[in-house]
């Protein structure tokens, strides 16, 4: 016997039209480059994205045609993450902090035919257009100064009115966009999310349980939109309504902090590198943004150290962690703590906050090492796996990697984890950054995060380095205060109380700032080249 239900596609013109019908006098805002605020509506959004719809099938895109953006988070790049999907178009967002080579290879592997790109970012542009092959490139003028010659202009390219557009049809497993992952150990690899994947992954994070957005929050993704869908937010955000807030290019504390203030925000997202940047500016100046009193932010990309935690709580911001991936569209995991779990200490219940959290509905997660699938102990690591409706099953135009899936069709993160009674989620390390020392497991995330929580830390980064007795061993490389002190022996007594002693990094260097890739997170490749004769000349521990 089958259901008698409709088959009704779960593509995204539904959640287009929605918004355009139910909350067109809701107020999407960004801060332009010259930092005034450019103000419209869902009216005015949908109204555009459709004309935008039109104007890519007049000029000849075809269904599957993929459209790139190069571009920062504002207003007219939510038009594109709409209006190039419903023409029947994959928007292809791409991530402008790549290297010039690695911007120009992503074009190219995607086959992007068309580009739209910021006149602010005209100047990378022109770095990769020998070496590309697109057909048109469309600049949005954020500046107001004429489009150069050569290219076109978005306003004018949008001018015509498309009451009338008609949308073509399309399948929800169609392809609805595209992004690269950051390419840190090889070449970026494409990921093809469907129209399905995303309308469910945004039903998924409007839980009250997982992100819990709804339409009475104004929300501002800090994290790039061209980073995994900017986590999905813009979609979610326009399916509830919610009012929507860009930052334009201004990602510095400050901006953001001022930005959060004006516009009242509720909910934000993004990495903590951000929020450790907000957190130094509330401690310089305490009670100088009155930011509303429910703000609450999703922490992803990385782990964020307890120490920030706390001290984001003490501010009145609750920071919520996430876990996922550019191929998990990217939501997997969010802590929020169940209920009975409010009955336990507040160290207890920091210890929960810190980890990745539980999976989210039709995400299905497993850790496995070795010996097989490990017992929930929240203690024994292995490989985080998991499959869904939203999980990559093969990156695009790349048929040889089979190393990243598994036999029985799960997907190999990469991180490794464990995972508790109550089924909470904890990144560990990568599997490139596990230290192995004499046999034994060491997580570097763990030592980070702790060695941040000293008073006389900025940020820290924990390497495993080549050992001539131990095969490894941990080398703590830190960023401290300004003015502060620190020694060795001092780091030592601050994190004997949480470890083995094996654990205990075996020296700490101090660095003016720790590199970092393109989505903020560290760089420890090019630390481990820095560093990686340091104890076999220094000779520690041997």
């Amino acid at each position: 016997m089958k259901g008698t239900m409709m088959q009704y596609p779960l593509t995204l013109p539904h959640l287009l039209e929605r918004a355009g019908r139910y909350f067109g006098s809701v107020e999407i805002v960004t801060r332009m480059p010259d930092k005034s605020l450019h103000r419209y509506t869902y009216a005015d959004f949908t109204r555009r994205a459709r004309s935008l719809a039109q104007a890519l099938r007049r000029a000849g895109l075809k269904k599957g045609d993929r459209v790139g953006t190069l571009m920062w988070n504002h207003y007219a790049h939510l038009e594109a993450y709409f209006g190039i999907p419903v023409s029947g178009g994959v928007l292809h967002t791409v991530n402008l902090r790549l290297h010039p080579n690695e911007i120009a290879y992503v074009i190219n592997h995607g086959g992007d035919r068309f580009l739209i790109v910021d006149d602010v970012l005209l100047p990378l542009l022109e770095k990769v257009t020998d070496r590309i092959r697109v057909e048109r490139v469309i600049v949005v003028p954020l500046t107001g100064q004429p489009v150069p010659s050569g290219y076109e202009d978005y306003e004018q390219f949008i001018r015509e009115p498309a009451d009338d557009f008609t949308y073509p049809k399309l399948d929800e497993n169609d392809a609805l966009g595209m992004c690269y992952t950051s390419g840190t150990t090889g070449r970026p690899k494409g990921v093809v999310y469907s129209h399905r994947a995303v309308v469910l992954h945004s039903f998924a994070s409007a839980m009250a349980d997982t992100l819990g957005v709804s339409g009475r929050d104004a929300v501002l993704p800090v994290v790039p939109m061209f980073h995994a869908n900017a986590w999905g937010l813009p979609f979610t955000m326009t399916m509830v309504g919610a009012k929507q807030v860009y930052p334009g290019p201004h990602l510095d504390p400050v901006s953001l902090l001022d930005l959060m203030q004006e516009e009242q925000v509720t909910f934000s997202a993004g990495v903590p590198t951000i929020w450790f940047g907000i957190y130094r500016e509330l401690e310089k100046r305490p009670g100088h943004w009155r930011l509303h009193p429910k703000l609450r932010t999703v922490v992803g990309g990385a782990a964020a150290p307890e120490a920030l935690l706390r001290g984001m709580d003490r501010h009145g911001i609750q920071v919520v962690h996430a876990w996922g991936m550019t191929e998990t569209t990217p939501l997997g995991t969010v802590s929020v703590l169940k209920p009975h779990l409010a009955n336990l200490t507040e160290d207890e219940q920091y210890a929960y906050r810190t980890k990745q959290g539980i999976p989210v509905p039709f995400v299905d997660v497993r850790v496995v090492n070795e010996q097989g699938e490990v017992p929930p102990d929240g203690v024994t690591m292995g490989e985080l796996q998991v499959r869904g409706p939203w999980i990559a099953g093969a990156y695009h135009d790349k048929p040889n990697i089979r190393d990243s899936f598994t036999e029985d069709g799960w997907f190999r993160t990469g991180d490794v984890a464990t995972i508790d009674e109550e089924g909470y989620v904890k990144i560990t390390d990568r599997t490139k950054d596990l230290i192995k020392s004499g046999g034994e497991w060491i997580s570097s995330v763990d030592l980070e995060n702790a060695i941040m929580a000293h008073p006389a830390v900025e940020e820290a980064a924990v390497i495993g380095i080549a050992h001539p007795k131990w095969q490894e061993r941990p080398l703590a490389v830190v960023v401290k205060k300004e003015g502060a002190t620190l020694t060795l022996e001092e780091l030592h007594a601050f994190l004997t109380p949480k470890f083995a002693k094996w654990w205990l990094p075996d020296d700490v260097v101090f660095v003016a700032e720790i590199p970092r890739t393109s989505a903020g997170k560290f760089l420890k490749s090019q630390l481990r080249e820095q560093f990686r004769e340091h104890f076999m000349t220094k000779g520690v521990n041997t």
